[in-house]
């Protein structure tokens, strides 16, 4: 049988979303020793998006499939008994055969949330970006509707030996300001995110905020598909996967 669990974590301790031989600390790596153990068998868990070191998720997506014709209530309960506190696995569904939590995904949501002013935003330093300086917002807006429909990507990517089309829409480039706690929040949604391009957007629309870049720059980074023609890599705390939507 194959099922879809939506499960959100804390990814400050982990490695990440991928399992990888040097380390057992990753999201996938918890999530399959879990799975295993109830199966009795080695269980393959696919994710819909490979969060990076650091980065959380409200509503990652994943799939695994079992043998056993387990009810849905007690693979949740049994995931959620022996996973760590900052996993949580929020349902667990049976879904049809050819579902694949990456490859069946149309949508995905990410946040990325920036600290402003001379406060240190204790409480939720591993969850933002503190950013001490001035931001003009209204040329990020600008700059952001550069950024919405369909284009090559490829200056926004880090994997400088990409061989798949770096092409992907955007729907959304969103900037909402909470002057009261004193939090940029980006909102993209897309057709789906390249090696590290929320944060490579998030750190070139920062860069235009800063006056250092012109909001009509973001034209000439998308023809040039150089990624050293972007701005700097924001850091991981401060992304969040929201969301994964499938037809």
């Amino acid at each position: 049988m194959n099922y879809k669990m939506v499960m959100q974590y804390d990814g400050t301790r982990y490695d990440g979303w991928q399992k990888q031989g040097n380390t057992g600390n990753t999201i996938q790596g918890r999530l399959e020793a879990v799975l295993s153990r109830f199966a009795g068998e080695p269980v393959e868990v696919q994710g819909a998006g490979r969060t990076d070191a650091g980065v959380h998720a409200y509503g990652q997506t994943a799939n695994f499939r079992l043998q056993t014709d387990a009810k849905e209530e007690e693979v949740l309960v049994y995931l959620n008994r022996y996973l760590s506190e900052d996993i949580e696995v929020l349902s667990v569904e049976r879904v049809h055969d050819r579902f694949h939590a990456r490859l069946s995904a149309v949508q995905k949501t990410y946040l990325y949330r920036v600290g402003m002013g001379s406060g240190k935003h204790v409480f939720d330093r591993k969850y933002l970006y503190h950013f001490d300086g001035s931001l003009d917002v209204k040329a990020m807006e600008e700059a952001a509707g550069y950024l919405r429909g369909t284009h090559d990507f490829k200056s926004f990517c880090s994997n400088r030996r990409m061989k798949k089309s770096t092409t992907r829409t955007l729907h959304m480039v969103k900037i909402d300001v909470d002057k009261k706690e004193d939090v940029i929040r980006f909102i993209l949604i897309g057709d789906g995110f390249l090696y590290h391009m929320v944060r490579i957007i998030v750190g070139t629309l920062l860069e235009i905020g800063q006056g250092k870049r012109e909001p009509k720059d973001i034209i000439g980074i998308l023809e040039e598909k150089d990624r050293a023609k972007a701005g700097f890599t924001a850091p991981p705390q401060g992304l969040t996967m929201v969301s994964v939507e499938y037809e």
